[in-house]
């Protein structure tokens, strides 16, 4: 009987022993087919093919998208992420970048300011500094001159404008407020009645609350009552 049981322990201790190599060898031939993706976003469609199937990984270009950040013909995203781990012979999804969506300038000269305004929205460009000046031969608020010009291409420009203003309208020339203070600058602003509009921004070596950029630029024609914008150092 003893005997019996001495057999019995022996072949549940090898039956245990066999389990736990078994156990061992799977997880090593998991482990071996395993890798961790790499980072392939920045590189061409040819270099991360090539660095995917470096590490035992397929490269599948799904996609294709306009970027500002990432130059044309440059991967965009990457499923999965890199240094993910995936079992070898995974299929790892990219998409391309087409470059930054240019957009043509509309031509505005002659409208409206109001419907100059609406026709650069619908473009998705942003209005950029609206001067005025005086110009005896066209309507007031009409649009006399722009910049950049007509069907010009550019990547999200701002498109600045040149309104005709009333003959009566009081105008002035405008001061270089660059290195004043904000606090002198709305002084200035409402002795002749224009409007300030700030923005702070990071800009080392300069001042605290001084004015770092301006729009419109000192020596432009501007009406009483123009907004002016300016950027202070924070």
């Amino acid at each position: 009987m003893k005997r019996i049981f001495r057999l019995f322990v022996l072949a549940l201790v090898l039956l245990m022993i066999g389990m736990l190599s078994m156990l061992t060898a799977m997880r090593l031939a998991i482990h071996r087919s395993e890798t961790a993706v790499p980072k392939l976003v920045g590189l061409g469609p040819d270099e991360a093919e090539r660095l995917a199937n470096s590490n035992g990984l397929i490269l599948q270009v799904e996609s294709r998208f306009y970027s500002n950040e990432v130059a044309e013909g440059k991967i965009v995203t990457q499923v999965p992420a890199a240094g993910t781990k995936v079992r070898r012979g995974w299929r790892v999804r990219v998409a391309e970048s087409l470059g930054p969506q240019r957009a043509t300038i509309p031509n505005v000269v002659g409208q409206s300011r109001r419907a100059a305004e609406m026709n650069i929205a619908r473009r998705a460009l942003e209005l950029g500094t609206a001067a005025t000046v005086h110009v005896p031969d066209s309507p007031p608020d009409q649009v006399v001159a722009q910049s950049p010009m007509a069907y010009a291409s550019a990547t999200s420009p701002k498109v600045n404008l040149l309104i005709n203003a009333p003959a009566n309208e009081q105008e002035f020339v405008m001061p270089d407020f660059t290195g004043r203070q904000l606090t002198d600058v709305f002084d200035a602003a409402d002795a002749v009645g224009m409007k300030i509009v700030s923005q702070p921004v990071d800009a080392p070596g300069s001042p605290p609350s001084s004015v770092v950029r301006q729009s419109p630029a000192p020596g432009t024609r501007i009406a009483s009552g123009a907004t002016i914008h300016v950027e202070v150092a924070k």
